[in-house]
């Protein structure tokens, strides 16, 4: 785990952070001169480089500002949090615009002084996962006439500036195309921001999106851009717009008719220079039919639509990027790479990729660590390669995981398989229950039936596919983030 270096004249500043961080056994490494800090950051191997760094503003041998001013030209993704004074709130908030990602006043509260550490660490952790991702991602591969249709289409946006909505299943690539169109726009120069509107919490997405002033909710003690700001003059590319609250797609069609936006809590308009690339698993005309997706702001949205093909559409292209990812786990894992076998080859293409591109990736991954020797053969596929060859494979209700020899006792199912047990419509079943519960008063039927009917939904899908999430929200037609996020709402971890 990288360290968290504390820098801070005062010893007692240092000590206190330094057993708080321990107790979370988080390591950290401390300073007293802002000069060691510089010097520390051009000695490390860039692996060994800080998650995060708290630095006080004020100190005898040097100004945190201007450690802040040189950290953010040759580490901008280095989190700083300054600490601060009271008397010293301006200055923060100076530098706060000059790149701090958040400042600690003092004398502050341990646990909060903590929380705010640890949240720097997980947006450190996100910024080092994607710029991983898009400095190792080549250009995106292959040789399907549905995926070749794709890439005509790249190239006919590739001078346009035109919103563009993504369709297609979960791990079918939608953010590689998104990050296609940015780089071939007149937008490539700047930046490509992305955010999935399913991962982050419905009280937490407007700030993201739009920023927020300082003191506008609690915790709000600096003011800070969002995504609209951070893409300016680039691409803002909205993952899961499908998932998006209503009251958010509102401000988002506000955004994209008048070309402006407003901070939370902020009363000054903020003009927006970025090109929206959205993506959805979901059939948005559906929910646009059932109330749950603004049509106005669908059609705002779907001015180009790209859809990208499942991998079972484009079997042709299941060779190539077989040996590619087998490349690439290899290099990740310093190993000599796996070759395969044509029989284990034929055996992938046969073989339905509910988790697509992304599943496939993974499966590979898999191979380079468990196959036993340097030829991968059929028989070293996963249990659900050889045992499920097809998505429609095995009977209606049967449970997946028992048709996998000895996959059953290292995947028991999280829930008894499910038995129809419906006697007439479910439909009248259901306005029966509702007529009950509101001739009895009962608050928030919408939000009880809903819970109840997603977690039947998922605990049957979950069942089915013997506890396999991935494979589950596939099936169900959701986002693996969506589906994380409803067994956790839901309490059915």
């Amino acid at each position: 785990m990288k360290e968290i270096w504390l820098l801070d004249d005062d010893a007692s500043i240092r000590f206190v952070l330094e057993k708080a961080l321990a107790r979370e056994r988080l390591p950290t490494r401390s300073f007293v001169h802002p000069k060691e800090v510089l010097q520390a950051l051009q000695d490390v191997e860039p692996t060994r480089q800080p998650s995060v760094l708290v630095s006080d503003i004020r100190m005898p041998g040097g100004s945190g500002l201007d450690l802040l001013a040189k950290i953010k030209v040759q580490y901008p993704g280095l989190p700083v949090i300054i600490m601060t004074a009271f008397s010293d709130l301006d200055s923060a908030v100076s530098a706060f615009q000059g790149g701090a990602f958040e400042y600690l006043p003092k004398p502050f509260d341990v646990p909060r002084a903590v929380e705010l550490i640890q949240r720097a660490i997980s947006e450190s952790e996100r910024e080092s996962e994607a710029s991983v991702a898009v400095s190792s991602t080549p250009e995106m591969m292959g040789q399907a006439p549905a995926m070749q249709d794709v890439f005509r289409a790249i190239g006919r946006l590739s001078q346009s500036n035109v919103n563009v909505l993504i369709t297609g299943e979960s791990g079918t690539g939608k953010e590689l195309v998104a990050h296609a169109l940015h780089k071939h726009s007149p937008r490539a120069s700047g930046a490509f921001v992305a955010i999935n509107a399913a991962a982050i919490p419905k009280d937490l997405l407007e700030s993201e999106l739009f920023g927020h002033e300082k003191g506008s909710f609690t915790g709000a003690q600096a003011t800070r851009r969002g995504r609209f700001e951070q893409a300016e003059g680039g691409t803002l590319f909205l993952d899961e717009i499908g998932d998006m609250p209503l009251e958010l797609q509102t401000r988002l069609l506000r955004v994209l008719s008048d070309g402006q936006f407003y901070r939370v809590g902020g009363t000054s308009a903020i003009k927006a220079n970025v090109r929206v690339v959205a993506a959805t698993h979901q059939d948005l005309e559906r929910r646009v039919k059932h109330g749950a997706f603004r049509e106005d702001l669908f059609h705002r949205l779907n001015v180009i639509r790209l859809r990208l093909p499942p991998l079972r559409e484009r079997t042709l292209d299941i060779p190539m990027l077989t040996q590619h990812f087998l490349q690439v786990s290899a290099k990740q894992l310093g190993v000599d790479p796996k070759r395969i076998s044509d029989s284990a080859l034929e055996a992938l293409a046969g073989f339905a990729f509910p988790g697509n591109v992304r599943q496939l990736e993974n499966i590979c991954h898999w191979l380079t660590v468990m196959a036993p020797s340097q030829l991968i053969e059929t028989k070293d596929l996963p249990p659900e390669v050889l045992a499920l060859p097809a998505a429609h494979a095995f009977p209606a209700g049967a449970h997946p995981a028992a048709l996998a020899a000895g996959h059953e006792a290292s995947q028991p199912p999280i829930h008894k398989a499910f038995e129809p047990a419906i006697d007439g419509s479910w439909e009248e079943a259901v306005q029966a229950l509702t007529l009950k519960m509101l001739n009895a008063k009962t608050p928030d039927v919408w939000d009880a039936l809903c819970k109840r009917f997603e977690t039947a939904m998922i605990q049957a899908a979950l069942s089915h596919t013997g506890g396999r999430k991935v494979e589950a929200a596939a099936q169900l037609g959701m986002g693996r983030n969506t589906m994380t996020r409803k067994i956790q709402e839901l309490g059915l971890e």
